[in-house]
């Protein structure tokens, strides 16, 4: 198996997962190109994983698939081991700690790591319904797009219109992973299906959304967050997400939802 074939392997796991993390364990692993392996691990496209709680049971030839104890380490002893209670002959099999070793791919984990490859180290992918993972805006020379991950029975970015198979643009080249990011911009330059630049109505009304996204969230520099991964200002945010564009009006409503109260002058009678 080639390095760039595991690939594809692993984003069609995940992609099958459609959201859930997928566990490869060490064992596994050493069967892989170490090339692909060190790649995967040292880009965290893979990430440690707690221990695996059972394993196969090599007490004897039928191999089942047991629960693994591991004893509290105040106890001194270290070796995990399996119960078997298949045989009256075999009792306890220790299970050695290399074989409870694994490691998971996520969605969360890709679409962080399409984001560096992009550049769009400012942004962090926040999920969305549908299993999406909102990654940044990509800016092209004539317009400029959100980047989404899908996870389906595979894994795609959808961009300016387009679906483009994540196994299409992301490789392992000379011992890195790379992603085709010239591709990703021409597609956010040429639109699918005359899906132009936003206009200034559909903007505003996406970027209104994102703010009360995040607020709702409960991030407290939610309108930093969102102007990140516009690459404008907070300023600029408030101005483009008001429907009311002037300096008083582009300030309403997005710090705190609130209208200001009004109050008026009581005029004094006079004398």
């Amino acid at each position: 198996m080639t390095p760039q074939a595991t690939l594809i392997e692993l984003l069609a796991r995940v992609g099958a997962a459609q959201g859930a993390a997928v566990l490869v364990s060490e064992e596994e692993l050493s069967q892989w190109p170490a090339t692909a392996v060190a790649v995967m691990k040292t880009q965290k496209l893979l990430a440690k994983a707690r221990p695996a709680a059972s394993a196969i049971c090599s007490g004897c030839e039928r191999e089942c698939v047991m629960p693994v104890h591991t004893p509290p380490a105040a106890t001194g002893s270290t070796v995990s081991f399996i119960v078997c209670d298949k045989r009256s002959d075999i009792n306890r099999v220790p299970v050695p700690a290399s074989r409870l070793e694994q490691w998971q791919a996520t969605c969360v984990l890709i679409a962080d790591l399409v984001g560096r490859l992009l550049g769009l180290s400012d942004s962090t992918p926040t999920a969305a319904d549908g299993n999406q993972w909102h990654i940044g805006i990509l800016k092209g020379r004539k317009h400029r797009s959100r980047v989404t991950l899908l996870a389906g029975d595979s894994l795609n970015l959808s961009l300016a219109g387009h679906k483009v198979p994540l196994a299409d643009v992301l490789a392992i080249e000379k011992n890195v992973l790379t992603l085709d990011k010239g591709e990703l911009i021409r597609r956010v330059d040429k639109p699918a299906d005359n899906a132009a630049t936003e206009a200034p109505e559909q903007r505003r009304e996406r970027l209104r959304a994102r703010v009360r996204e995040e607020r709702a969230r409960g991030t407290k520099a939610f309108l930093r967050r969102v102007a990140e991964e516009e690459g404008i200002s907070v300023s600029r945010l408030k101005q483009l997400a008001s429907e009311d564009p002037s300096p008083v009006g582009m300030w309403a409503g997005l710090t705190t939802g609130q209208k200001k109260r009004t109050g008026s002058k009581r005029i004094k009678p006079k004398h």
